[in-house]
């Protein structure tokens, strides 16, 4: 078998193992077929994914089922206003030792885990959402001065409900910035919402059976990253990115007028990622053009901040990133 033919060879085990995934959560989850594949491509990412959305759309069974369906360790925080961050973090508590001496111990909380998932998490004040960022980031957690490495994959889906606002905190620039995704969950069909009861009156309870663990993920990881991108693509994400800067030359009419601060790094970043593994699903060995259109939207949206005038004509980010794909052309390297 030449380097090609094993190359291909391991493409296709991705895109079986992916489907085999989808299709297990596909037994308890009905429809939210863009919000899977979403939260599935963020985890094979090593990314995170920031779910909104009323209450009742399953969320919270979703990461559940993921965990089921990786026989991996899960855990749910409900976000409160009076939850603490040793709360989730964990705390040193005393011991006692068999020859009376006392001694600190950690006692982990429930970030240790493989999938988190934070639910509500704009209803904790911002001192416990800050507990999450290095978590999120760098996959550890500091406690009294001592580092603890988090097992992998750690992978953390927040939800939150755009409804009701009152007594909740907006999460900062910087704690969005740390998501992949944000992914706006939709309100089932009529054929879908039909489903749902067949699935949860009767006496059948449909539960996801475990396909693989974390190692395979983490190889399904390396092998995304490895799908090449043609330069002029990068040149692409990239320009999109300055595209939604007001202060950028490349920056839209719309994106003057509506928006006051444009998306981070870490928004072409998680651009060229998912767009890496949306090529492998398409069975392609490369990225294209299409795969940046297909992402840009739940890779930038989070990560724009509009201005009073873009809040009071009530735009949406989707609006400024959708004006920014047609208004971007592909550039050819060394032009």
């Amino acid at each position: 078998m030449t380097e090609l033919d094993q190359i291909k060879h391991r493409l296709d085990q991705f895109r079986s193992d992916f489907e085999a995934l989808r299709r297990e959560i596909g037994k308890v989850i009905v429809g939210q077929n863009e919000i899977v594949d979403g939260a599935l491509t963020a985890l094979i990412a090593g990314g995170h994914v920031l779910l909104e959305g009323v209450p009742g759309l399953g969320k919270t069974l979703l990461v559940r089922t993921l965990a089921d369906a990786l026989h991996l360790k899960f855990q749910r925080i409900q976000f409160t206003p009076d939850l603490m961050p040793a709360d989730m973090i964990g705390t040193n508590i005393v011991m006692e030792t068999d020859e009376g001496r006392k001694r600190f111990e950690f006692q982990p909380g429930p970030l240790f885990a493989n999938l988190v998932l934070a639910d509500e998490i704009n209803r904790a004040t911002p001192k416990t959402q800050s507990a999450l960022l290095e978590a999120m980031q760098e996959k550890s957690i500091t406690v009294a001065g001592k580092t603890h490495i988090l097992d992998r994959p750690f992978f953390v889906m927040a939800t939150q409900n755009p409804l009701e606002m009152e007594g909740t905190y907006p999460l900062p620039e910087a704690q969005l910035d740390r998501f992949l995704f944000k992914l706006l969950v939709k309100f089932p069909s009529i054929e879908e919402m039909e489903t749902i009861l067949d699935r949860t009156t009767e006496a059948k309870d449909a539960r996801a059976e475990p396909i693989f663990d974390g190692k395979r993920i983490g190889e399904l990881s390396i092998l995304a990253r490895q799908t090449p991108i043609a330069g002029e693509l990068r040149r692409y994400a990239v320009a999109l990115v300055m595209a939604t800067h007001p202060d950028h030359d490349l920056a839209t009419e719309m994106t003057k007028k509506y928006v006051r601060y444009g998306a981070s790094p870490r928004g072409a970043q998680a651009i060229i990622l998912a767009a890496k593994i949306r090529a492998i699903l398409d069975h392609r060995y490369h990225v294209a053009r299409e795969d940046i259109r297909a992402v840009a939207p739940a890779a930038l949206r989070h990560r724009l901040i509009l201005n009073f005038e873009g809040q009071s004509e009530n735009v949406q980010p989707d609006d400024v990133i959708l004006d920014a794909l047609e208004s971007i052309e592909l550039v050819p390297v060394g032009a």
